[in-house]
């Protein structure tokens, strides 16, 4: 059977795919999304509500990301009635240099003050601090769900198709091309490939020199307010010695308030993931010392996958004619539309690089 002749195939449907296929569309090119697993599927690390927009960030090619991001989400603009993106605000707090992220933020022009604990106390009384806060209201949260449908529609809208429930046994390249072999025996050749498959990254790609790529399953879980505070997004960097990572979180309207540890998870074969909730009772003892307008009692455990760099940092680059964006470590989901630039521009041009930190050896 003859190969299916397409312009750019991206191999992965989770928003990182999915924003490149937009971002591919909006040049005038049609795509074909691969995706595994069906639409809606919680296999990987796109399902669910909602997803932090955490601006809390020094590093520069972060925060030069950060800013293509936000005028992708801009552009996205309003779906259902609402914006994907809800401007609450973001607390940052704890043992990391807030002097750095302010500067940083006020160096790309993004809203950002320091209140004193008594201040940050005062406005958000669910929440307690013992230090100074950084506080940003160009922050909140990302309505995940209703991201990857908007996407979705953008791309067939554009003339790109997303096939769902379509694995990939195998990708060749060529000095003509890549060839993507499906595991229905169906073929598709075309220029470039993108792939963006998450934990699977390494199983497609194992002629690549890549980075070590760490999947873990992580549980955060949703708290019941026990009050009509107000709720912002937030980072606590917290004392080591009492708690096993960084603890972050949002609320979700209809679910309560997400709080969660930063990369604890144990180690999974994304194929064999046991579903399993881990380190519950050091959530529940956070939100019982630092959340008084949270009820400790009332966790309800949800589970996603992390593929992690070991130094938290994206894989984006290109080699021969395979894109690759990969590891976003569980703080990617709001760089997408950043992201999805970023992989089209190597999709398209062999030319293109992006940010020194992001490019393989």
């Amino acid at each position: 059977m003859r190969a299916e002749d397409v312009d750019v195939v991206v191999v992965g449907g989770g928003v990182m795919g999915l924003a490149t296929a937009w971002e591919l569309v909006r040049r005038g090119l049609r795509p074909v999304v691969v995706e595994r697993f069906a639409r809606g599927h919680h296999e990987g690390a796109s399902h669910g509500a909602t997803r932090n927009f955490n601006n809390a960030y020094d590093e520069e090619h972060y925060l030069d990301l950060l800013v293509r991001a936000r005028h992708g989400w801009d552009a996205l603009g309003d779906v259902d009635g609402g914006p994907l993106l809800r401007l609450h605000g973001l607390v940052t707090h704890g043992g990391l240099d807030i002097a750095a992220v302010h500067t940083g933020l006020d160096s790309r022009g993004i809203p950002n003050a320091v209140l004193s604990p008594s201040e940050a106390g005062a406005r958000w009384p669910g929440m307690r601090f013992d230090g100074d806060v950084l506080w940003s209201s160009d922050a909140g949260v990302v309505r995940a769900t209703e991201t990857l449908r908007e996407l979705e529609r953008r791309i067939v809208v554009g003339g790109g198709e997303v096939r769902w429930s379509t694995p990939v046994a195998r990708i060749d390249e060529d000095q003509d091309g890549v060839e993507i072999n499906l595991t229905d025996g169906g073929r598709l050749r075309a220029e470039t490939v993108a792939v963006t498959a998450g934990a699977w990254t390494r199983t497609l790609l194992r002629r690549l020199e890549l980075p070590r790529l760490t999947v873990t399953e992580e549980t955060p879980a949703h708290f019941r307010p026990s009050t009509d505070a107000p709720w912002p997004s937030f980072n606590h960097y917290v004392d080591p010695a009492a708690y096993p990572a960084t603890v972050y979180g949002m609320p979700t309207p209809g679910e309560g308030v997400k709080v969660g540890f930063h990369r604890v998870g144990d180690e999974v074969d994304p194929d064999a993931r046991p579903h399993l909730p881990t380190h519950q009772r050091a959530l529940s003892d956070y939100v019982r010392e630092w959340m008084p307008g949270l009820d400790p009692t009332s966790a309800a455990p949800i589970s996603c996958t992390y593929t992690s760099t070991d130094d938290g940092t994206f894989v984006l680059d290109r080699r021969g004619r395979i894109v690759v964006g990969a590891g976003f470590s569980g703080h990617g989901f709001k760089f997408a539309p950043g992201v999805g630039g970023v992989l089209a521009d190597l999709a398209i041009d062999p030319a293109a690089r992006a940010a020194a930190p992001f490019r393989l050896p």
